[in-house]
C-alpha cells in the first residue's frame, strides 16, 4: 500500500510542482520538462504496481447498478478528454475538460470499486484534479474561453469518443476487471 500511496503523491507532485512552483520551473528551462515526465511516469509505475500489489481491504460494497453508473460516467469521461484537442462547440464552454474528465474517471471507478487500495487510487487521483483546477483558477483571472467549434466538430467528437470508449472497454474486459453488467460471456 506504501507503493502506491507513494505513487499518487509523486504523480500529484509533479503535475502541481508548475503551479506551486512556478519560478523554479521557469528556470528549469526545457529539461523540466523531462524531468517532470520522468516523475510522471514514475508515479504512474508505482501506482500500478502498488495498485496491483495492494491488500484487498474492503470498506463497502457497491451495489449492481453502479456498474451502469460507472460506464455512462466513463463514456463522459473520455467525451470530456477528447473535449480538449476538439474543434467541438462544447470545448468553449468548459475551462478544465481533461481535469473534469479526470475527476469523473476518478468518481466512476469509486462508484464500483469499494477497497482501501482502490479509495487512495481513484481518490487521490480525484482530489488532485480539483486541487489543479482550483489552482488554476485561483491563479488565471483573466481566462478567455476557446473561440470556435462547429457541428462537425461535434459529430468528430462523438464519433471518437464512442470508438475510444469502445476500445478502452475491449483492453479491460481483456487484462482487467469486466467492465459491464453481468459478468463475461
Amino acid at each position: 500500500m506504501t507503493l502506491l500511496v507513494l505513487g499518487v503523491a509523486l504523480w500529484g507532485a509533479a503535475h502541481l510542482f508548475k503551479r506551486l512552483a512556478p519560478d523554479a520551473r521557469a528556470r528549469m528551462g526545457e529539461a523540466g520538462k523531462g524531468v517532470v515526465a520522468v516523475l510522471v511516469v514514475a508515479g504512474v509505475v508505482m501506482m500500478v504496481l502498488g495498485y496491483r500489489g495492494a491488500e484487498v481491504r474492503n470498506l463497502w460494497f457497491p451495489p449492481v447498478w453502479a456498474v451502469h453508473v460507472n460506464n455512462t460516467l466513463m463514456l463522459l469521461a473520455v467525451g470530456l478528454f477528447g473535449v480538449a484537442h476538439s474543434k467541438s462547440r462544447l470545448r468553449a464552454r468548459l475551462r478544465h475538460p481533461m481535469l473534469m474528465g479526470m475527476l469523473c474517471w476518478a468518481i466512476a471507478h469509486l462508484l464500483v470499486n469499494g477497497d482501501l487500495a482502490s479509495l487512495i487510487l481513484f481518490g487521490g487521483l480525484g482530489l488532485w484534479s480539483v486541487v489543479e483546477m482550483l489552482i488554476l483558477n485561483a491563479r488565471d483571472k483573466s481566462y478567455t474561453p476557446w473561440q470556435g467549434g462547429s457541428t462537425g466538430g461535434d459529430i468528430r467528437l462523438a464519433v471518437i469518443t464512442l470508438a475510444v470508449f469502445a476500445a478502452i472497454a475491449g483492453i479491460h474486459a481483456w487484462i482487467g476487471p469486466w467492465p459491464f453488467p453481468g459478468g463475461a460471456s
